[in-house]
């Protein structure tokens, strides 16, 4: 990526985008353009037109995206495909009228079908049935996606895709109601040792597996991606292996220094039985994952304590019906 190129990081306050904007500042690059919603409303179509036909962009990564975990995903289905349809539409059609050079779109790994041959290379998207808790969500990010294509080949925008595996790490969401699996034990475990509480309990059986990629190494793709393809395909980003869920929550425990038992509550879904990616594609461009999970489990332990745990010894209300985190701020 051109140090002098105007970037545009739709969502930089999220997960994701606030990771890729510390990768670029890092990497040099000065001319970035961040709008939070209070400036700039992603799914109001005339103001995303207005907003690129004005600031000149010369690349844009879109990590904007309304998401949330199982439950936020059963409760909260038309909030997730209405917003994600609106913001992706408004962002990739505005783009492309403005002439931007290239556009990077991130999906996820929850969109390839529930029981998609393992490890799941990038042909099995819709080959099969989807995970039926994160249906609205999955079916709205496949249609930016297949946007993405469609405008590639019919007007010729670079426009990539890339297919993260589950992410985590600093300036996660840590509400036990509405966040992924990963920091909801965080949380889970942390208030459970400062209360004394002698039992945790997890949802499901703990036996599906998942890959998980640390936010940081997930930036640092997204700029090799930049710089390195401009395939039509979609991309795989992930670590290349797996951890079944029961024995990350041992290491989870580990690492928080929680001292007491897990339970399973079975009466919860477990999802996907396992989604373990292919990575070749993206091995084969030179790039590779840097942290590895026990490490990043303490860094994304000490980014909460520093920023997002209660009080010390405090139990916080569990949240009343908290709708989806929209990661466009």
């Amino acid at each position: 990526m051109d140090r002098n190129s105007r970037i545009f990081v739709a969502g930089h306050r999220g997960l994701v985008g606030s990771a890729i904007l510390r990768r670029l500042t890092e990497a040099g690059h000065t001319d970035l353009v961040i709008r939070d919603r209070s400036q700039l409303d992603l799914t109001d179509q005339a103001a995303v037109r207005a907003f690129f036909d004005r600031e000149g962009i010369d690349q844009v990564i879109l990590a904007a995206a309304k998401v949330g975990g199982i439950l936020a995903n059963d409760r909260f289905g038309g909030d997730f495909i209405r917003d994600n349809l609106l913001i992706q539409t408004n962002v990739i059609d505005a783009a492309w009228r403005a002439g931007v050079k290239k556009l990077l779109f991130l999906g996820s790994s929850c969109l390839y079908p529930k029981y998609a041959e393992q490890p799941i290379k990038e042909e099995a998207l819709l080959s099969g049935p989807m995970e039926p808790s994160n249906k609205p969500y999955a079916v709205a990010k496949i249609a930016g996606i297949v946007m993405a294509q469609a405008y590639r080949r019919q007007f010729g925008f670079n426009a990539i895709c890339a297919m993260p595996s589950n992410l985590y790490g600093p300036g996660d969401h840590f509400e036990p109601e509405t966040s992924h699996a990963l920091p909801g034990m965080i949380r889970r475990f942390h208030d459970a040792k400062m209360a004394g509480d002698p039992t945790v309990t997890l949802w499901g059986t703990g036996t599906p597996r998942r890959e998980f990629l640390y936010v940081d190494d997930m930036a640092d793709a997204c700029l090799h991606l930049m710089d390195h393809y401009d395939g039509e395909e979609i991309i795989n980003v992930g670590p290349g292996d797996d951890i079944a869920i029961a024995d990350l929550a041992a290491l989870i425990r580990e690492t928080v220094g929680y001292p007491g038992t897990l339970t399973h509550d079975l009466t919860k879904p477990d999802g996907h039985p396992r989604k373990l990616m292919d990575v070749s594609r993206l091995s084969a461009t030179g790039w590779r994952p840097k942290v590895a999970l026990e490490e990043g489990l303490r860094r994304t332990y000490t980014w909460f304590l520093e920023n997002a745990a209660p009080e010390r010894g405090a139990r916080q209300a569990p949240p009343r019906q908290a709708p989806p985190r929209q990661a466009a701020e």
